[in-house]
């Protein structure tokens, strides 16, 4: 593996819920929508072309997205290995976060409206280092309290080896 190389082939990858592209989809939808009623009533009230092309643009900035955020939840991905936790994502930046069980401070598990509605839940890791948090959206809540139990409990034990 090199550092262009981010995805380890040895480890067994695990893949979030596809229902969170339609999470992220409405969530999207939610702002066009609001972007798009605004941009309409100036160019109704001003007749000005620039409202007009506002609206183009945003639209096919909308298409963009949606491109971007299929592929982007697709990209998500987790591994659980003996001493640490994977997580990657990302296109055109690949990240992947190596967790380390010894490092976790507290495991969260959170569900906004949207995600409820698609019965997912999002696992928070927060470790020492504020930047080195890592999440995992996109799981089913069963999943996500089994990997919350998982990870406390093998952080309890590399704890206590320091």
């Amino acid at each position: 593996m090199t550092a262009l190389e981010p995805w380890p082939e040895t480890v067994r990858w695990q893949a979030v819920s596809r229902d969170l592209i339609w999470v992220e989809l409405l969530q999207l939808g939610i702002l066009v929508v609001v972007v798009l009623a605004g941009l309409g009533i100036g160019w109704a009230v001003s007749g000005h072309w620039l409202f007009g092309f506002g609206l183009a643009v945003t639209l096919l900035l909308t298409l963009w997205r949606v491109s971007a955020i299929v592929r982007a939840v697709r990209a998500w991905g987790y591994a659980e290995r003996d001493n640490d936790l994977l997580v990657r994502h990302g296109l055109l930046v690949r990240r992947l976060s190596i967790v380390p069980y010894a490092r976790m401070q507290f495991v969260d598990v959170s569900a906004g409206p949207l995600e409820r509605v698609f019965n997912l839940a999002t696992v928070q890791l927060h470790t020492a280092a504020a930047a080195s948090d890592a999440r995992v959206p996109g799981l089913r809540p069963a999943e996500a309290a089994r990997l919350r139990d998982r990870l406390t409990a093998l952080g309890e034990d590399r704890a206590e080896g320091l």
